[in-house]
């Protein structure tokens, strides 16, 4: 679906997000409770038990959108100032998906030197959400490049005892791995027994691998510009490394699809054919993700295939199969919000991605359907992950994250889980 620059730039007239006020403002004693004397209240309490701050104030419902717009959508470094429109457009997805309040956060002066060009600075971005972090409940780090936003997502996890979550890393692997513990159930094989073969080693494709690893993966080739990451080759970083293949023969992307069971692309348009899936095994899935054209075209796999069984998923909304980061982040903040989490952990990533596939096996109702009248949304190889506007995620989504962080002890163990989920329930519609 293609618009104008006009209408884009209309419907982006004022911008896209405003300020709801939770308590009203009618009168004198309103504003008395409010704000002076009455705040001071607040205030003194908030002095003497900080962790009422979650409490009595807006911060167990709020995130920071936070970038130094170094990697803007597929733009690349345009700035802060211009990745705005972007970070606010993630603030709408968070309100409308997740009922979570975001708040754009753009960061200046947070390249190496301290200008507002260069590589980014992981230091001086974490010592600016450091400084903010008092105000928020949760970090969602945005458009960042890498490597320098790996280094920034693992130290403030360490230093903050609040959820941080990069989203260009992690929420494409959540969203993905579902997708593939899905293919696993259709084809009739355990996740431990696929060969999976990915192009692709930024950001997003190194977390897929580590999403797919913790979710029982234990045949996994990466791939980059260069060909297969094995362990003999000397220009690879410490991400790339933990990845890399011992003992193969094999160098090229070509070469490590013979017999492969899954392709993941998080990469470039084209950079697979036809003849690179028909070496693949039988009853294949080809998820290339790259937008926004992916790795190879839907037609032209299924010119290659033919009859054949396969699974075939885009980062697209006009092919079925959508990997869409919106699946994810809003419940995985909502869950984490909700149960007061402390970090968004692994057990709560690999949660997310289980309910996510359970959803999609469940019949889907009516109204969502009939928002998508060209699709049958009905568990199989053109459905294997459900669609952003199934309200269902709201509940099941952010249930199963709070669920994890309290059974792997990021939320504390006393949360009173069925009284979450119910508080979920009621606010879903």
């Amino acid at each position: 679906m293609a618009f104008g620059r006009e209408e884009v730039l209309a419907f982006h007239g004022g911008g896209k997000i405003g300020v709801n006020l939770t308590k009203p403002l009618k009168t004198q004693q309103d504003l008395c409770l409010a704000y002076t004397p009455g705040v001071a209240h607040a205030v003194k309490e908030i002095a003497a038990h900080p962790n009422t701050v979650f409490d009595y104030t807006a911060k167990r419902k709020l995130v920071a959108v936070v970038s130094d717009g170094t990697a803007i959508l597929g733009l690349g470094d345009l700035g802060a100032t211009a990745s705005i429109p972007v970070m606010e457009g993630k603030a709408v997805l968070f309100k409308a998906f997740g009922n979570v309040d975001a708040w754009p956060v753009p960061l200046d002066h947070c390249r190496v030197g301290g200008g507002n060009t260069g590589k980014t600075d992981p230091q001086r971005v974490i010592d600016a959400v450091m400084a903010i972090a008092p105000m928020y409940g949760g970090i969602n780090l945005e458009d960042i490049a890498a490597p320098a936003c790996f280094e920034i997502e693992d130290r403030l996890s360490e230093m903050l005892d609040i959820p941080v979550f990069h989203d260009d890393q992690w929420g494409t692997a959540v969203i993905a791995v579902a997708g593939l513990m899905n293919y696993a159930l259709l084809c009739g094989r355990e996740i431990s027994s696929l060969k999976v073969v990915m192009n692709g080693a930024g950001a997003a494709g190194i977390r897929i691998a580590d999403m797919c690893k913790a979710a029982g993966v234990r045949d996994l080739t990466m791939c980059d510009r260069k060909g297969v990451i094995h362990a003999g080759r000397d220009d690879l970083n410490d991400h790339k490394r933990r990845h890399a293949v011992a003992d193969t023969g094999l160098r090229t992307l070509g070469e490590a699809l013979q017999g492969a069971n899954v392709f993941i692309g998080v990469s470039a348009a084209n950079c697979l054919t036809g003849e690179d899936v028909r070496r693949m095994s039988p009853y294949p899935a080809i998820f290339a993700m790259a937008n926004p054209d992916p790795e190879i075209d839907p037609k032209v796999v299924a010119e290659a295939l033919g009859d054949q069984p396969y699974v075939m998923v885009t980062g697209r909304s006009d092919y079925p199969n959508q990997i869409n980061n919106v699946l994810g982040f809003p419940f995985l903040f909502r869950g984490a919000l909700d149960a007061r989490a402390r970090t968004i952990n692994t057990a709560m990533k690999v949660a997310a991605s289980q309910a996510l596939a359970a959803l999609a096996r469940e019949p889907v109702p009516d109204d969502v359907q009939a928002l998508y009248p060209h699709e049958k949304l009905e568990f199989g190889n053109q459905y294997i992950i459900p669609k952003p506007f199934d309200r269902r995620l709201y509940v099941e989504i952010s249930y199963a994250v709070a669920k994890a962080a309290v059974e792997s002890g990021a939320a504390a163990p006393d949360t009173d889980l069925a009284a979450l989920r119910a508080a979920l329930e009621a606010r879903q519609n």
